[in-house]
């Protein structure tokens, strides 16, 4: 009895016969065909899951799309990598005060290409937030929670320098407080564990 790749595994194999230096949309399409060929009638994984596992392997890979996360060139991966996290809204705050840390080192340092990575990770959480609030498969308080890490996002974007001064006042109006009574991030205040200077 033969033991079935994973397909992780075949994305690999198929991915080490592409002779490119650089694998772009097109040849992610094969390494998807040749998925789609050999997992039928299994559905074979998304082009941003492809792209992922042959990054994660170490291959050159120029793609991006709205759920995948920015391609971080050195020598910002250290710092920016893994950085985008909102599982709730405790760990979206969190992750907010990771970036603008990053992000002030940045501008402080006069380092444009450090700062404008920061924000394209910031434009990605806002747009997966998004996403996740028109899932119908998603709960309604979850879309909900979405929504409210969404217009942080947002809010960030427009106003890197005052968001966590609009974000205590958010956590403290009458709206917010009705909405996550229960979400450990409805306090006021509270202490993530990050440092946000």
């Amino acid at each position: 009895m033969a033991v079935r790749s994973s397909k992780k595994q075949l994305i690999l194999e198929s991915g080490a016969h592409l002779a490119y230096k650089t694998l772009g949309l097109p040849e992610l399409r094969r390494v998807q065909q040749d998925l789609r060929e050999r997992l039928a009638p299994d559905k074979p994984p998304s082009l941003s899951y492809v792209a992922g596992v042959l990054r994660q392997a170490g291959l050159q890979v120029d793609f991006e799309d709205r759920y995948s996360d920015p391609a971080i060139p050195e020598p910002y991966t250290a710092r920016l990598e893994g950085l985008l996290r909102f599982e709730d809204l405790a760990s979206a705050e969190a992750a907010l005060r990771s970036l603008a840390a990053a992000y002030h080192e940045y501008e402080a340092g006069s380092d444009r290409v450090g700062a404008q990575l920061v924000r394209k990770i910031v434009l990605r959480g806002r747009q997966r937030a998004e996403s996740l609030t028109l899932n119908t498969r998603v709960k309604a308080e979850k879309r909900r929670e979405k929504s409210e890490i969404a217009t942080w996002f947002r809010v960030w974007l427009e106003s890197p320098a005052l968001f966590f001064d609009w974000l205590e006042v958010r956590k403290q109006t009458e709206e917010f407080q009705q909405l996550f009574s229960s979400s450990s991030a409805a306090t006021p205040g509270r202490d993530t564990g990050v440092d946000s200077t």
